[in-house]
């Protein structure tokens, strides 16, 4: 048995476990010169240093502020190639229609990615992150999508797992970009062949859809829903990104973990996630990189959704590789109070990836936590360009 007690902490800051809601979000465990006891990995005891109990080791953490370790709901965080070309020319007025004619755009992701062997793919992935790690994050989810032909969504996948052990990642399968040609027997081919294949082999644990006028019909959605299920996996949606064509209804009503983006989202969308346990997870990194309305947060917390924030890192619409300003962009952009953003941030992240056992300072959670520079907790929020995480710790060990 391995036991340590973290001392000489400012103030440790935490949600309450499980998904909160609307005001409760708002509500933090505030306890001031406070102690941490971690046990084989796990939170034993928290309070007030002058109430600790013994323990084998103590570690002084220096009178900082202590909050739970982040997690990241969101990311693409493996590919290939760049979008660098693309950016320049769509800050120079260039319509993405045109970019995508001239061979840029998501398709030359794909075309980089399903290129790329699983060893490139990992060494690609690493550095992006050892990023999100530094902001702060201890779980993060990370998608395929990229590679379209199943070979290539595959060695996504594998590269994810090769990857997992270092970076506590959560795989899910993206069904991103319907292909040119032959749209009802790629459908046909993910439900019968590609979601069983990946089920089989526990690549992923969850499917997701880009559900959009550009990508996959409700309709479709739902039949690629339907086989996720049926194999035992999680179920988890992008959607009113541009359009609101229903998608973010189907998710509420068919249980699924999340519903990501939301720019779009309108009173009906509001009104189905406050009444669902599905997440509203919002990603300001699109926000500020494309210039689209912000998502409705306000409304989704006021009218008592569970709201998440992630990253969304990706090459071509949030290059965005800290989980600690996407939730100081949730505050300026999303319209979040810092207790909201750091709610969002841990245990309703969590939520939203199906986990239950992190995201709080409690007894029985897993001790994922940062210790800040300084003893003022909403400087996790505040602050913009500089780290405010000192130390990150997984499962009480210094990652």
């Amino acid at each position: 048995m391995t036991e340590t007690l973290y001392t000489n902490i400012a103030r440790l800051v935490t949600a309450r476990p499980g998904p909160q809601r609307g005001a409760a979000m708002r509500d933090l465990q505030v306890i001031p010169d406070a102690a941490l006891l971690v046990r084989d990995g796990v939170i034993a005891w928290v309070g007030e240093r002058t109430a600790a109990p013994a323990a084998a080791h103590t570690h002084d953490l220096g009178g900082v502020a202590v909050v739970p370790g982040l997690t990241d709901p969101h990311t693409h965080a493996v590919w290939a190639g760049d979008r660098l070309a693309d950016f320049e020319a769509r800050i120079s007025g260039v319509p993405y229609e045109e970019i995508l004619a001239r061979g840029g755009g998501i398709r030359s992701t794909m075309r980089a990615t399903a290129a790329a062997s699983v060893e490139d793919l990992i060494a690609l992935a690493r550095p992006r992150l050892q990023a999100l790690r530094a902001s702060g994050v201890t779980t993060a989810e990370v998608k395929s999508g990229y590679g379209l032909d199943f070979g290539a969504e595959r060695r996504m996948l594998a590269a994810v797992r090769a990857l997992q052990p270092d970076f506590g990642l959560v795989p899910t399968l993206l069904i991103h970009v319907p292909p040119t040609e032959a749209r009802a027997e790629y459908v046909q081919g993910v439900c019968e062949d590609l979601i069983p294949q990946v089920a089989r082999e526990g690549l992923a644990g969850a499917v997701d859809v880009f559900c959009e006028k550009e990508a996959f019909t409700v309709a479709e959605t739902r039949r690629i829903f339907t086989a996720a299920r049926a194999h035992g996996l999680h179920l988890k949606l992008h959607a009113d990104q541009f359009q609101t064509l229903g998608g973010t209804e189907l998710a509420c009503e068919l249980g699924a973990l999340s519903v990501d983006h939301l720019e779009a989202s309108g009173a009906a969308q509001v009104a189905a996630l406050a009444a669902s346990d599905t997440v509203a997870t919002v990603l300001p990194g699109v926000t500020l990189h494309l210039g689209l309305p912000a998502a409705p947060a306000r409304a989704l917390i006021d009218a008592g959704a569970i709201l998440a924030v992630g990253t969304d890192l990706n090459p071509g619409s949030s290059p965005l590789f800290s989980a600690q300003l996407a939730l100081a962009l949730a505050v300026r952009l999303n319209g979040l109070t810092p207790a909201e953003a750091l709610t969002a941030g841990t245990v309703n992240a969590a939520h939203a990836l199906g986990l239950t056992d992190r995201g709080a300072l409690a007894p029985g959670q897993r001790a994922d936590f940062l210790a800040l520079h300084s003893a003022d907790w909403r400087d996790l929020t505040y602050t913009l360009g500089g780290n405010p995480v000192r130390d990150v710790f997984t499962g009480g060990t210094p990652a």
